[in-house]
């Protein structure tokens, strides 16, 4: 690893350079546990988690484990409301609308992303998570202050080389470093432009090189093969998301179960649609309708709103067609088997 940096366990307390990506609406703390508990680095998403239930989830945390585990947060700026956008939005989804017989004008509730602020930081002082980590950047120092001060470690995602240097340079404690075929939003937060985001195998290496902290490598690694790769080129550890989304412990949905084990799963695309920001998911109706990328795609995360009754609608009648398919590249580390057991066997450890 050179540098004389830390090794990622003796930095995080954990037995296993494995990390469970964050998954917000596929999981709760039950993978967490699960993952902690078999001596990887369980993560909690607690973007779309209001204080009473992020407190809820902490305290099962809690419970069910006595070893580290992480809570992970957004850093999106607020959007200011663009009501021509949203028109032209609408305006696009309304034959969509007529197809499933729901009515465009309904101005429903999207389930709210927020960004790390004072609530949610009231209920981690209470309870000192090991772990924080951060996606789309870092929150406001002075928040960011108040999150070092239980001595918790503070991990946050780059896709470029720049934004490895600017978390360095704020004094995070690893950096993942997410490439390309990661599942879900892009961690990028210094540029919008696509075309700077590289492979998992073209960014570790060179994040390695530009920064002293550990790098976990994420994007892509789904098997002990990829594990051990990752670790070669320079990583100290990995962060891995798709394999885990059939185990049982994940509350990944019906239709999003039978995508990822069908021939489906083999198409990944960056898409805004469902959300606002790019974020790997398997090609399904609504991207081939409006093409993956669309120009009046609300600004992050306001394009959700008009596409939830839409996917409600369809999953309802079994279809996965409206549905943000979240998922990686390489789906065929995705076994239904639990957690635990496939957190050792990415270690290269018998289960």
């Amino acid at each position: 690893m050179g540098h004389g940096r830390a090794t990622l366990q003796q930095l995080l307390g954990i037995e296993l350079p494995i990390v469970q990506a964050p998954m917000a609406g596929v999981q709760g703390s039950a993978l967490a546990v699960a993952v902690s508990e078999a001596g990887g680095l369980g993560s909690l998403p607690a973007a779309m988690l209001g204080p009473d239930a992020l407190r809820d989830e902490l305290l099962a945390l809690r419970r069910g484990t006595a070893r580290p585990f992480n809570v992970n947060f957004f850093c999106h700026p607020q959007p200011a409301s663009d009501p021509a956008r949203e028109a032209r939005w609408r305006q696009a989804l309304a034959p969509c609308y007529a197809e499933l017989g729901l009515d465009p004008q309904a101005q429903p509730a999207a389930p709210a992303r927020v960004p790390f602020g004072t609530a949610a930081l009231e209920v981690l002082e209470a309870l000192r998570p090991p772990v924080v980590s951060f996606h789309f950047g870092l929150p406001e120092p002075a928040l960011l202050a108040r999150v070092r001060s239980w001595g918790a470690r503070v991990l946050s995602s780059a896709t470029t080389v720049d934004e490895a240097r600017w978390l360095e340079a704020r004094g995070v404690d690893a950096i993942i470093a997410q490439g390309l075929e990661a599942g879900g939003h892009r961690g990028m937060f210094l540029t919008a432009d696509l075309a700077t985001q590289l492979g998992t195998m073209a960014l570790v290496p060179q994040v390695a090189r530009a920064v002293q902290v550990p790098v976990i490598a994420a994007g892509g690694i789904g098997c002990r093969e990829a594990v051990a790769a990752a670790l070669a080129l320079g990583a100290a550890g990995v962060q891995v998301g798709t394999a885990y989304l059939l185990c049982p412990e994940a509350t990944t949905s019906a239709v999003h179960r039978a995508a990822l084990a069908g021939e489906a799963a083999r198409v990944t695309a960056l898409t805004n649609l469902y959300t606002g920001r790019p974020a790997r998911g398997i090609v399904n109706g609504l991207m081939r309708r409006l093409g993956p990328l669309h120009p009046d795609a609300p600004a992050f995360p306001l394009a959700a709103a008009a596409i939830a009754p839409l996917r409600a609608r369809a999953e309802s009648l079994g279809s996965g067609e409206y549905s943000p398919l979240w998922a990686g590249q390489d789906t065929s580390g995705c076994r239904a088997v639990p957690a635990g057991r496939l957190t050792r066997e990415l270690a290269g450890l018998a289960a």
